[in-house]
């Protein structure tokens, strides 16, 4: 048995405070890897990563608060859109590349997708950085998707945070497997 997989896997936590440096070099190539090895019924790679880190942070903010201020949110929800990149050093904005197939309908891309952020984060974490999986509403917003350039079918399942810990990681605690275990 892999203890060290076995770990990693056993100590996962989000990180929301982060702070410089962000992955870069080899290990942002490893987390990206990490994300493309996500199980893919169909061998389809639905995803696709948008990258923001230093100006780009800046320029993902303002693509979210135009997208929020056309679908007619509130000045203070466009003001805090144009904030939140500014959380972390990078952050992947994670997409499901969706694409027609007979076999693996749409809802099997986005989970493929999913779980290439999933993978991604674990691999941070791996190398000693930390991470959040941030969703909401502007993941929704047709809007966001024309801006960042994605197709129609095409769905973000998640803005992944990274960089390093601000503050030390809380390990969650064991939880009784058994009350979310039923044999059939």
């Amino acid at each position: 048995m892999n203890q060290v997989a076995l770990s990693l896997l056993l100590t996962r936590s989000s990180c929301g405070l982060l702070q410089a440096p962000a992955p870069s070099g080899e290990a942002l190539e490893h987390i990206l890897q990490a994300g493309l090895r996500a199980p893919d019924h169909g061998h389809l790679q639905p995803f696709q990563f948008l990258l923001a880190e230093g100006e780009g942070l800046n320029r993902l903010g303002a693509l979210l608060a135009e997208s929020a201020k056309q679908d007619g949110a509130a000045e203070e929800a466009i003001e805090r859109a144009t904030q939140m990149p500014l959380r972390a050093p990078l952050v992947i904005t994670v997409a499901a590349r969706v694409q027609p197939h007979n076999k693996v309908p749409a809802f099997e891309q986005h989970l493929s997708a999913g779980c290439a952020v999933m993978a991604m984060q674990m691999a941070a974490q791996a190398q000693g950085f930390g991470g959040i999986w941030r969703s909401g509403p502007l993941m929704y917003s047709r809007k966001l998707h024309e801006l960042l350039r994605l197709n129609e079918q095409d769905q973000i399942v998640g803005f992944l945070y990274l960089g390093t810990p601000a503050t030390s990681l809380r390990i969650p605690s064991f939880v009784n497997s058994a009350e979310f275990v039923r044999w059939i």
